[in-house]
């Protein structure tokens, strides 16, 4: 393995408090946000849910020369959507999607099913006149763009779906719980399990601050995260439970930090890597892949920092519980205890000291 720092000797286990402080301070700081916003009369929501999660309206235009996005959204603002998405065609270049949220009844559109479609209209139609009917964009020499679809997501479908998202991320979790607590001991699996849910929170809390659009992408952003984050706790489980193994007469406590410090040079090498590609896709994904982009590079840094901060000495903590030991800075006599994991041997329980 390619070790780009070699002995390191950081006391991460030392280092836990103020970590988990920091850690604390967001997520309150996310709460306040959220809270404040939704109860704050005439403020905003405390998300920013997209058209997936809140309904709305698909509107597909086509033009005989298209504008660049930032026009069209700047011809939707002035008459007043100031929401809209817009997303290039797949498979046309002449073709874009505009995203809407559902807008209600107005004066200037009094039909609310085509409301948005209507004000989509009245912005496209500052770029000129569109093909009426069913005339198709190129037989009409005066006609600059046409419509050719819409489609509306109801409220209900909508509160289906972010119903559906919810009970996917939180089956995930139970799975990979399950499966930790089956493969090495459930004393790890709730510090995996709490790790994954603090960087899932942490990631809602920037959403919820910076009010950056939730959306079906930003979801699997999150189901990549819960990956991402028990990945690199399972590699230093791993590792802890081969030193326990190797170095019998060693504290738990040394033995997690020497653990951690060991597989650092993994750790920054692949979570390096993958910062790399997701602050390419922040800088230029583009409006339609922000939020997904965005989800992805507050969840990789809080990813790797809750492996070291959280997971790893949850897990050595309530190690010691089981024992009826608590983290000390001070040596304890060695007692004949079993440990409560190392893939379910029987090792005799180590002094958690530092």
């Amino acid at each position: 393995m390619l070790e780009i720092f070699k002995s390191i000797n950081v006391d991460w286990m030392g280092l836990r408090k103020p970590l988990i402080f920091l850690s604390i301070a967001v997520l309150l700081i996310g709460l306040g946000s959220a809270v404040g916003r939704q109860f704050t009369e005439g403020g905003t929501d405390a998300f920013n849910l997209g058209v997936d999660f809140q309904g709305g309206t698909v509107v597909t235009a086509k033009f005989k020369q298209r504008p660049a996005a930032d026009e069209i959204r700047s011809a939707l603002q002035s008459v007043g959507v100031t929401e809209a998405v817009i997303q290039d065609s797949t498979d046309k270049t002449d073709e874009v999607l505009i995203k809407v949220p559902n807008l209600g009844k107005r004066d200037e559109c009094p039909n609310i099913d085509e409301a948005s479609r209507c004000f989509v209209k009245k912005g496209l139609d500052t770029f000129g006149k569109e093909a009426e009917g069913a005339t198709a964009l190129k037989d009409d020499e005066a006609a600059v763009y046409k419509i050719v679809g819409t489609d509306t997501v109801g409220p209900v479908a909508s509160e289906q779906l972010r119903n559906q998202a919810i009970i996917a991320t939180l089956l995930g979790m139970v799975g990979i719980l399950l499966f930790i607590a089956f493969r090495y001991d459930w004393t790890y699996a709730a510090g995996a399990v709490i790790a994954v849910f603090h960087d899932v929170l942490i990631t809602l809390a920037f959403f919820s601050v910076f009010q950056w659009e939730i959306s079906l992408t930003v979801l699997a952003a999150l189901l990549t995260l819960v990956g991402f984050s028990v990945n690199d706790s399972i590699v230093i489980f791993d590792r802890i439970r081969e030193n326990l193994t190797l170095h019998r007469g060693e504290s738990l406590y040394k033995l997690t930090n020497q653990s951690i410090n060991q597989t650092m040079s993994r750790t920054i090498v692949t979570n390096g890597l993958v910062f790399l590609a997701v602050l390419a896709l922040v800088l230029f994904g583009g409006e339609v892949l922000r939020g997904f982009s965005l989800a992805l590079f507050v969840g990789s840094i809080t990813g790797t920092y809750s492996t070291i901060a959280i997971a790893s000495p949850i897990a050595i903590w309530w190690q010691s519980k089981l024992g009826d030991s608590r983290v000390k800075e001070v040596l304890v006599p060695q007692t004949g205890e079993k440990l409560a994991s190392s893939a379910r041997r029987s090792v005799t329980r180590r002094p958690v000291t530092r």
